[in-house]
């Protein structure tokens, strides 16, 4: 289907507090059915808006606040968000996310509802309980799943999903470096030769950061000392830098940047710990500059890099030190590795593609409900 013809109704995009990679895909999505001649409405918390511009896109949004934990307070957001698409003769209401879709599922619009998963739940507990009757709930209210990753897709059908299927998520287009390669190592003071490591995201457990921190303090033989830098904000902030202090690690924590292209072009290796991602941001934006990337192998890294990165079990810090050491010590690996990952970026489908096939599904449970 091309962005010229296909479907064009009138639909709802939903989505809880995000900073990140829903938020971003949410906005991307909303552009591109507006240009299309798709009549959209996002709902979502006040604060997500200001982060995204979403209602300043040319859609119309509505503030309906979604706390992150379910509770009492989701029965402002139904109210809310029956409000909000009360008289605009819906066709679709598109959930990001399971605390979005389940504020939908107990609305009882009777509107389609198609939900895409994003994220799988890893807490365990009582608050991975939550979670998984969470999972099942939006699983069986959907008329149609879309998962970021096959992993995602094959959990909802174990859960009683009626449709489910692969749904890709496009990053944004990356803008180019404003600063030189010798610019941005001069930030961080790096002389001659000595490898800059570069991590991005959300200071969070999932993310495992921990590892890069014991990493750095091991690679403190060799010559030159390679200097990590993470940026991104989040609740592991505190106990990250006491850590890199107390193991005198060459790790420093950055906040949140808004300069990503520039620190890619002063890196020599990329670097993802995470226990579980599904089409990882910075793995995209890491590939696509062509800097060697060194990745675990869960959830959708693996099929989103195929052989364009070097690939290592989550929470293994030896596997993480040999495969640093590997390509530090081998000049033309990494070479190889540079130019292998803009050709696998090249396979990925783009925004436009994605709102295509966002398209696609619409007019499918659209055409399934008449």
């Amino acid at each position: 289907m091309s962005s010229d013809d296909g479907w064009r109704g009138s639909v709802v995009l939903v989505l809880g507090s995000s900073t990140g990679g829903i938020g971003r895909h949410v906005a991307s999505l909303a552009r591109g059915l507006a240009a299309a001649g798709c009549r959209v409405l996002v709902c979502g918390p006040a604060a997500t808006d200001e982060h995204f511009g979403l209602s300043t896109s040319g859609v119309d949004f509505a503030a309906v606040e979604i706390p992150a934990d379910p509770g009492p307070q989701d029965s402002g957001a139904i109210r809310q968000l029956r409000k909000a698409i009360a008289g605009r003769d819906a066709e679709v209401i598109h959930a990001h996310g399971l605390r979005a879709a389940f504020v939908v599922s107990l609305a009882r619009t009777g509107v389609p509802l198609v939900v895409t998963w994003h994220n799988a739940v890893l807490a365990r507990g009582l608050k991975g309980q939550a979670g998984a009757l969470l999972e099942r709930i939006v699983a069986r209210n959907a008329d149609l799943t879309l998962g970021a990753s096959e992993d995602l897709v094959e959990r909802a059908l174990a859960l009683g999903a009626k449709s489910a299927r692969l749904g890709p998520v496009a990053a944004p287009a990356m803008g180019a470096p404003r600063r030189t390669r010798a610019a941005v190592r001069a930030e961080f003071r790096l002389r001659g030769d000595t490898p800059l490591i570069l991590s991005v995201g959300r200071l969070h457990p999932q993310k495992h950061y921990d590892l890069l921190v014991q990493g750095a303090a091991r690679w403190r033989d060799l010559d030159p000392a390679p200097v990590v830098v993470v940026a991104g904000s989040g609740p592991s902030y505190m106990n990250l830098a006491q850590e890199a202090s107390r193991l005198h690690a060459p790790l420093h924590l950055l906040g949140h940047r808004t300069d990503v292209p520039d620190l890619l072009l002063g890196a020599d290796l990329a670097v993802i710990t995470s226990d579980w991602e599904a089409r990882q941001l910075f793995a995209q934006e890491a590939l696509r500059a062509g800097v060697p990337l060194i990745t675990t192998a869960v959830g959708g890294l693996p099929g989103l890099v195929g052989d364009a990165a070097v690939q290592i079990p989550p929470r293994d810090l030896d596997a993480l030190d040999a495969a640093v050491r590997d390509l530090l010590g081998d000049p033309r690996r990494r070479a190889d590795y540079a130019a292998r990952g803009p050709r696998q970026a090249a396979t990925w489908p783009d925004e436009p593609a994605v709102v295509d096939d966002v398209r696609s599904a619409y007019a499918e449970i659209a055409a399934v409900r008449r």
